[in-house]
């Protein structure tokens, strides 16, 4: 074999030997996503609260175990200091405030 022809050669072997490795050089240089963290959901947006002190009956009737009749109750009640006293003037049981509490506000006017 003539040195241009080992030359040719090595330089053939060489190059098949790096072929792996630089196909996945590109992989390796991706750039890096950062991964949500597990159990963490995405912040949701709050939902409004519905002022138990100036909300229409329909959209009192809206909120889970608020029906027509309970819509009704709480607006003759009103006004409310707090939230709190839909339990105290005996206007909902307590289950269904424990399914509201969170949702409503008793905003006093000024």
């Amino acid at each position: 074999m003539t040195p241009t022809i080992r030359s040719l050669a090595a330089a053939i072997l060489l190059a098949g030997l790096a072929a792996p490795a630089l196909a996945q050089a590109p992989a390796a240089m991706a750039p890096a996503t950062t991964p949500a963290p597990a159990g963490k959901p995405a912040p949701a947006a709050k939902p409004a609260l519905v002022d138990i002190n100036s909300a229409s009956p329909d959209q009192l009737d809206a909120l889970p175990g608020i029906g027509a009749a309970r819509a009704a109750a709480i607006v003759k009640g009103r006004p409310y200091r707090g939230k709190d006293e839909l339990l105290s003037k005996k206007i909902l049981p307590s289950n269904v405030y424990d399914g509201i509490k969170d949702k409503v506000i008793a905003h006093q006017k000024s």
